[in-house]
């Protein structure tokens, strides 16, 4: 593996640690700093395995291992009472603040493209315009809170324009992953998703941001 695809490994483990830290420091829940890294670790073993690296199943592996789990998980915690007061007790400022978080993925991915890892379409090059939900959280948040009251029509705007950001890389990350459905970047694939630390991506930080705003419509909406 050589130097650069070594230092964007680095880089990406620090986002992952930052994304755990950072919507920890959100919710200031220990049961949930307790399941996310331990599924980040569980993630972690499978990706070092190859376990993913098998692109011909159907569902692809890392769908049904790495993403429906969390899917079902973020389901649940919005189905029970106790989930419901876990997103009560998330600070909405510091939630939204979290979203800068997205800036050092889109490097990682732009990163990676330029390695031949991942698609162009995955990068603000293609078709991945996510770098506006983390140039502009900062910003929002600040504007938002600012005097101390959150603005809660400003809030649901750039929380649903961030959400389709998310909502387009998303569907483009899985019609470029190699599998029996792709069909896009058939030259270049999404492979850097099959291999850890990559596969945290799709298992761990993409659940983490998508929570994040459905925690945040739900707080807006108990607000008012």
């Amino acid at each position: 593996m050589n130097g650069p695809v070594i230092f964007i490994q680095v880089l990406f483990g620090l986002t992952v640690i930052g994304t755990i830290l950072w919507f920890y420091a959100a919710c200031r829940s220990k049961k949930f700093l307790v399941i996310i890294v331990s599924w980040a670790i569980l993630q972690s073993i499978v990706g070092l395995l190859g376990f993913y690296q098998e692109t011909e199943t159907i569902p692809p592996r890392l769908m049904l291992f790495g993403v429906f789990p969390t899917l079902i998980l973020i389901a649940a915690i919005f189905l029970t009472k106790s989930g419901k007061a876990f997103i009560d007790g998330i600070n909405l400022k510091t939630l939204t603040y979290f979203h800068t978080i997205r800036l050092p993925v889109e490097i990682v991915l732009l990163l990676l493209y330029h390695q031949n890892l991942v698609s162009v379409y995955m990068t603000f090059e293609g078709t991945n315009f996510d770098l506006i939900s983390g140039i502009s959280a900062p910003v929002a948040a600040f504007y938002a809170f600012r005097g101390g009251r959150g603005n809660k029509k400003f809030l649901i705007g750039w929380n649903i324009l961030c959400l389709l950001l998310l909502f387009n890389v998303v569907i483009t990350a899985i019609l470029a992953l190699p599998s029996p459905f792709q069909v896009l970047s058939l030259n270049q694939p999404n492979v850097a998703v099959l291999y850890f630390p990559f596969n945290l991506l799709p298992a761990v930080v993409v659940p983490t941001v998508l929570f994040g705003h459905l925690a945040a419509f739900r707080k807006l909406r108990v607000k008012s």
